[in-house]
């Protein structure tokens, strides 16, 4: 019998064992044979082996959820958490970037904007979605909804969910680069608030075009770096096979993040990762987002832009080590007047 792919080697042995549960519960249900005492004992050694496997996961092992092919993506959460969505296409310059899903919707009745990185399920979505990896043409859609957004004074939600932008040499041709600066710059100074959250991979540059925002949230078996695991295990081991290692020292995970300042919340998920229980990990994720644009509601245009402005500004940190004793210094901030971020 061949393996599920979808199935992560550290799950299964609990795979396996459901699986074996599942069968005795089909016994008992035609009534050849009562095993409902060996189905609860089993069920029981289940229940303690998720809580040890998934109590203890590594960096690496989260990095492994974040990517899972079942994991809900940015269109699920849209259909379980937004009402009246419509989706809007094109960036007025080039074409219509589908690894990015632009919109206006409803959250609970309150009007608001959706942006999100969205991947494929399968072969053919993934080639059309370009592995939820962005265009320069999807961030200049994303802006243009943005800043529809703030027109008309909506909130702003965006899901990041892509492994980095498109490297690709027809996406350096039309700007990467430039369309991801626009978009940090543009960003840091809109005028309603703007809440961010990692529901997989936050990938780089790839992710902080559409991340720059008032509150960044991480589900709990997401990631938010700089660079890939297999990446900096290439440039820095010169293997990429070290990947585990790498992601232990990058410092990734929602865990880390938030003792870092870098994020605000992390969003539970159910035990095993969002894809067990895709209407649960929805659930709180809307509580979320309907507690921190509840919060950000209450402040002025100037405050939201001076304090997006000052969140960004704070980050990163620098060790100096003397050999005997090692010292943490803030970077210094750039002069700054408020109210004025990418004037």
């Amino acid at each position: 019998m061949a393996h599920d792919m979808s199935v992560l080697d550290f799950e299964r042995p609990i795979v396996d064992l459901e699986k074996k549960i599942e069968v005795l519960r089909a016994v008992t249900q035609k009534g050849s044979l009562d095993v409902s005492g060996q189905i609860a004992e089993l069920v029981q050694e289940c229940d303690e082996m998720k809580k040890q496997v998934y109590g203890s996961l590594t960096p690496w092992q989260r990095v492994q959820l974040a990517r899972h092919p079942k994991r809900p993506y940015t269109g699920d959460y849209i259909k379980q958490i937004f009402t009246d969505f419509i989706e809007l296409h094109g960036d007025r310059a080039f074409a219509d970037d589908r690894a990015l899903v632009c919109g206006i919707a409803e959250l609970d009745g309150m009007p608001v904007a959706v942006i999100g990185q969205q991947k494929g399920r399968n072969i053919q979505e993934n080639m059309e979605r370009n592995f939820g990896m962005a265009h320069p043409e999807g961030y200049r859609k994303a802006l243009k909804v943005m800043k529809l957004a703030e027109k008309f004074g909506r909130p702003i939600i965006t899901f990041i969910d892509t492994p980095g932008a498109y490297p690709g040499i027809g996406a350096e041709e039309r700007g990467q680069s430039e369309a991801i600066a626009k978009n940090l710059r543009d960003m840091s100074v809109l005028k309603v608030p703007v809440v961010s959250v990692v529901i997989g991979e936050g990938g780089s540059g790839g992710a902080l075009g559409i991340g720059i925002a008032n509150r960044v949230l991480m589900f709990e078996n997401s990631y938010y770096s700089v660079i890939t695991p297999e990446g900096c295990a290439a440039i820095l081991f010169r293997d990429a096979a070290k990947a585990a290692e790498a992601a232990e020292a990058l410092h990734i995970t929602a865990k880390d993040l938030l003792q870092l300042g870098i994020i605000e919340e992390i969003i539970a998920e159910p035990l095993g990762g969002a894809h067990r229980d895709p209407q649960a990990s929805a659930a709180n994720l809307k509580a979320a987002l309907l507690k921190h644009l509840g919060e950000l509601s209450k402040l002025s245009e100037r405050e939201l832009q001076d304090g997006r402005y000052a969140k960004f500004r704070s980050l990163g940190r620098f060790s100096e080590g003397s050999g005997v004793k090692e010292k943490t210094t803030k970077r210094p901030r750039a002069k700054h007047k408020p109210g004025t971020a990418g004037q």
